[in-house]
């Protein structure tokens, strides 16, 4: 039994141990070639699913871009329609405002008319009627109430015909060369509120 124990120690040498390694490694790079060609054909593969789906992301990508931009079309579209909304109710209450306005002021003229020719028959030396000083404070407190909100008073005697402004009653002999085309006298006054005319004077014009 001493013997084949010292004959196995003897057989296992350095030298086998090299061999052996050799062998793993001749062992390894046999197996390693032969999953190469398969490693290959999976590499293969990979690419041509790559390059296959390269297009279809390319249509998906095209195609959401084509929706942002109709989209985007859409919100600007909108938004235009939107800012062009508030001009418009801002302009319609405007217009609906000075209509409004427009309205009161041509039904308080018959008033400020009869005001006006009174004051006139008070300013008459042969009137016995005469404004008393209340009547006149509120005579010069409307005048100026109405003044301050836009009506103005066209000015007629001696201004040159205007068919826009004016409206011509009659015409008669001018008491002057001057005042030929020219207006010389006002039966009705004309007003205008804010430079919108709401009533032409109606006047007399010399030729």
């Amino acid at each position: 039994m001493g013997k084949k124990q010292k004959n196995v120690k003897k057989n296992h040498t350095p030298q086998n141990d090299t061999q052996n390694h050799l062998k793993d490694q001749v062992q390894e790079a046999v197996e390693a070639q032969e999953k190469e060609p398969q490693n290959t054909e999976n590499q293969k593969d990979m690419k041509s699913e790559s390059s296959a789906s390269t297009p279809d992301a390319q249509k998906e990508l095209a195609a959401l871009q084509q929706q942002y931009d109709e989209l985007k079309d859409k919100y600007m579209r909108l938004l235009a329609d939107f800012e062009n909304y508030k001009k418009r109710a801002v302009r319609e209450k405007m217009e609906f405002m000075q209509t409004a306005a427009a309205d009161t002021m041509a039904a308080l003229l018959p008033v400020l008319d009869d005001f006006d020719r009174a004051k006139k028959n008070s300013d008459d030396e042969n009137s016995v009627e005469k404004f008393s000083e209340g009547v006149e404070l509120v005579y010069q407190k409307l005048h100026n109430v109405l003044r301050q909100r836009g009506l103005e008073a066209m000015k007629t005697d001696g201004e040159d015909f205007d068919a826009e402004y004016h409206e011509a009653l009659t015409e008669i002999p001018a008491p002057t060369e001057e005042l030929k085309g020219k207006i010389v006298d006002t039966v009705e006054k004309g007003y205008k509120l804010k430079d919108k005319i709401i009533r032409h004077a109606k006047v007399v014009v010399g030729k």
